[in-house]
């Protein structure tokens, strides 16, 4: 079982030629709620990958918080510890241009209302084979689950989104981090992709960090160095790529798959996603990573 802690949201989606730039107005050709946020999404992706999932966050009491509840649990997703808190449900804003490219507004809503994993939500960490974590949470509520997963000796996974400066205190209990290669660059001030991989081993055990159409690198402290190229495919829809490749991942590797295996199987779920509209929408059943691979 993989848990994931952290954000859910309502994503509104709006379909357009081209992005505005600031100032301007334009029409756009098609406008979609569809429930997102990373950690849901993570969650969603790694349940329809093929494994048991638990998701550790919090809705509002409206109609999206049930709406995102009632999307984790179609999707397979075991919602028994998602907290419903007073207020809104957190919101994502997105604009996706006919590149497939994206920018995206988070208005966090509930999800800003965890600052701490209960004890509940402890033990479901406890129970894991490792913990999905990003920054869509506040950052104490973030370090203070990846020390429950050091506490019980469970890999916590993190995806520095957005990215932000992160504190020792949290990379001392990570495992693995998998930023982009943006975030891997503001993490550690080195543009060159593999510069900035190395920086990240001085900081933690294992790095992966995904390059888009460019593949992923992957290193661990142990010297192992991989470059993983991505599926040439025509993307629709960039939005969720980056989550179902970490979700997807967290499953090859609870599974016992060596690294370049479970990146190319990550890599090929993100690759069906991209070719679909939406966030939780577009990710993959297991059924079609095989037939991809």
């Amino acid at each position: 079982m993989i848990s994931v802690f952290g954000s859910a949201n309502m994503d509104l989606v709006a379909y357009v030629d081209q992005a505005p730039k600031r100032g301007e107005t334009v029409t756009g050709r098609m406008f979609r709620t569809v429930p997102g946020g990373k950690g849901a999404n993570q969650a969603i992706a790694a349940a329809r990958a093929g494994t048991e999932v638990s998701f550790l966050g919090a809705v509002g009491d409206d109609a999206f918080g049930a709406e995102i509840r009632d999307t984790l649990a179609v999707a397979g997703v075991n919602v028994e510890r998602l907290r419903q808190v007073p207020g809104p449900s957190g919101i994502a804003h997105i604009v996706v241009d006919d590149d497939g490219g994206n920018s995206i507004i988070v208005v966090p809503g509930a999800n800003g209302q965890v600052t701490a994993p209960s004890e509940e939500e402890r033990a479901v960490i406890a129970a894991s084979a490792s913990v999905l974590l990003q920054l869509e949470l506040p950052m104490e509520a973030v370090i203070g689950a990846a020390r429950a997963a050091r506490e019980a000796g469970v890999p916590a996974v993190l995806t520095p989104a957005p990215a932000q400066p992160l504190p020792d205190e949290l990379l001392d209990a990570v495992a693995l981090i998998v930023p982009n290669e943006h975030e891997a660059a503001a993490i550690t001030g080195a543009a060159d992709p593999g510069e900035a991989l190395s920086r990240l081993l001085e900081r933690v055990p294992e790095v992966v960090i995904t390059l888009g159409s460019e593949g992923a690198l992957y290193g661990s402290r142990s010297g192992e160095r991989l470059r993983v190229p991505a599926v040439q495919v025509e993307a629709v829809d960039t939005t969720a790529a980056g989550d179902t490749f970490v979700g997807a991942l967290a499953v090859a590797r609870a599974e016992g798959r060596p690294a370049e295996e479970a990146l190319r199987f990550a890599s090929a779920a993100a690759a069906l996603s991209v070719q679909r509209e939406g966030a939780s929408t577009s990710m993959p059943s297991r059924a079609e990573i095989d037939a991809a691979l």
